[in-house]
């Protein structure tokens, strides 16, 4: 391939790059975060008895007092099946304020329902835990702190950015890629060539995880763009009414709560078409109008999730009758399987937890690639030492991109940390969860940066990697504290997801320790015209 083609797409490269890294950086890091969103919301969540306080064969009862109650409920509730410690109660649901975004998780206000002693229902506002809610926004909309139209195309235009870095990288790659795939030359005599090495070989190793997370988060983003083009140009109604001519026809009357199905019909039906299907969730849709269904959530690891609660059958909930299998896995036709694949492929809704640590280690090594990109940027621009000894100032640019890389990646692993560490701790104290999640990580966030900028590169990298390194570490030491002294108000669950989650951390500490002190050291002993070395700063 000639030279100046390589140049121009090495040109592209470079500057989608730099101009996406950074919020791909927290997308990475919070998606990989998100892989295990249930075993977080677990950790986060205070012990409730209010699913095992309700057995399943008393759902009918306390799915009628409810409705009594609180009529709204009818129009969406859940049932959770599995007693958990973590869940809020037996029955759930949620009431969005009006003017609310459809797609912002934090909005909503979460009521639960359990039976008491005596078999009156007891309705509560129980502050549903909305951390890994929290962190999953700032995953989906690549840091931005609420899930909006706006949030989500500035997400698109930066996938599709992606997309180019991902393809003009592997252009440029192309010409001596059997010679330098794998090819990892260490040493402490040129570590941009050490760095540049790990960077192509992560990228070409992860290349086919990073193309489907680049197309999915762009059909993400702009579908609802493309149906409202398909709808002018191609369809000759609505795609909505299109949508609705499909569903099952209405009933012909609208049924009493009292008339709902037992639990354990529904459940059985289920099994009976779907025997590898573990269902996790009941949830109930306009049960008061003749569109009454009921959608039975779960999880086939043989086969695609169609969304991150995996997939569903929908049911008539007083007859039973399957109205549709069109998201239940392995029971899907072609065209909904093929669109099922592309959140299946983003959520990992499939092959069971192996899979799952896969894409968690992949986002890692995805936000380590962000990162180390920048890096390389800022060290090809690094002004040479002049033969006199004479230090050279630093470009602007160099010195600019250098304190924002360590400022916006360090600050979003701080961030998240110390949110996931306080939102635990001041439970007691503050009901706002926006002030606990939106409130402490924004401040670490921006806090890292202005340290950062103020500081420069050098004299704030390995300081703040210690930081974040104490922040993590806070999230075991946390749950050791509310086990040892129970006072405290605190809580720790003794499932194996919140001690993975533990376990995780602590990893993810000592890691970020090691990066610690191989950045001071780096900054004590490299080459004083470098961007990284006090000497410049």
């Amino acid at each position: 391939m000639r030279s100046d083609i390589i140049r121009v797409y090495k040109t592209l490269h470079t500057w989608t790059g730099i101009i996406t890294g950074m919020a791909l950086f927290i997308a990475f890091y919070a998606g990989a975060l998100t892989v295990f969103k249930e075993p977080i919301a677990r950790w986060a969540s205070p012990p409730s008895a209010g699913v095992a306080a309700t057995p399943l064969s008393d759902t009918g009862i306390l799915i009628q007092q409810v409705l009594q109650a609180q009529p709204k409920a009818a129009s969406d509730f859940m049932i959770h099946l599995q007693d958990e410690e973590h869940r809020l109660a037996r029955m759930h649901w949620q009431e969005v304020p009006e003017g609310a975004d459809e797609h912002d998780l934090l909005a909503p206000q979460d009521y639960a329902a359990t039976l008491n002693a005596d078999g009156d229902v007891h309705i509560s506002q129980p502050g549903h835990t909305k951390l890994a809610e929290f962190i999953d926004t700032l995953h989906r909309v690549v840091g931005l702190p609420v899930d909006t139209d706006l949030h989500r195309l500035i997400m698109g235009v930066i996938s599709i950015l992606y997309g180019l870095a991902l393809i003009s990288g592997v252009i440029v790659l192309l010409p001596t890629l059997t010679k330098d795939f794998f090819a990892l030359r260490l040493g402490k005599k040129n570590l941009k060539r050490q760095w540049l090495d790990a960077h192509n070989v992560v990228g070409i190793a992860s290349l086919p995880f990073h193309l489907i997370m680049a197309i999915t988060a762009a059909v993400f983003a702009f579908h609802d763009p493309i149906y409202g083009i398909q709808d002018k140009l191609v369809h000759e109604q609505p795609i909505r009414s299109m949508f609705r001519a499909s569903q099952p026809a209405p009933m012909p009357k609208v049924r009493d709560a009292s008339e709902l199905l037992p639990v354990a019909t529904l459940l059985q039906t289920v099994e009976g078409i779907a025997p590898e299907f573990e269902p996790t969730l009941l949830q109930y849709v306009r049960i008061d109008t003749p569109h009454a269904m009921v959608r039975v959530w779960g999880f086939d690891d043989r086969t695609f999730g169609s969304r991150a609660w995996g997939g569903f059958a929908v049911m008539n909930p007083f007859s039973g009758e399957v109205l549709s299998t069109d998201y239940m896995p392995g029971l899907q036709d072609t065209p909904n399987a093929f669109v099922s694949s592309f959140f299946s492929l983003h959520f990992a809704t499939f092959g069971g937890e192996p899979l799952r640590w896969l894409y968690f280690l992949l986002g890692l090594a995805g936000a380590w690639l962000f990162y180390s990109g920048n890096l390389l940027w800022v060290e090809t621009r690094r002004k040479k030492q002049r033969r006199d000894a004479t230090l050279p100032a630093q470009r602007r640019d160099t010195w600019f991109m250098a304190a924002a890389t360590v400022g916006v990646c360090v600050g979003s692993i701080a961030g998240i940390s110390l949110t996931m560490v306080l939102h635990k701790w001041l439970a007691a104290y503050i009901d706002s969860q926006t002030l606990r999640l939106q409130g402490v990580y924004y401040t670490v966030f921006f806090g890292f940066i202005f340290w950062a900028f103020w500081r420069g590169s050098a004299r704030a990298a390995a300081p703040l990697l210690w930081l974040a390194a104490l922040f993590t570490a806070a999230i075991p030491l946390t749950s050791l504290v509310a086990w040892l002294i129970p006072s405290l108000g605190l809580w720790a669950h003794a499932s194996v997801a919140t001690l993975g989650v533990d376990a995780t951390a602590l990893v993810g500490a000592l890691c970020l320790a090691a990066m610690a002190r191989a950045t001071r050291q780096r900054v004590a002993r490299g080459l004083p015209d470098s961007v990284w070395s006090t000497a410049s700063a």
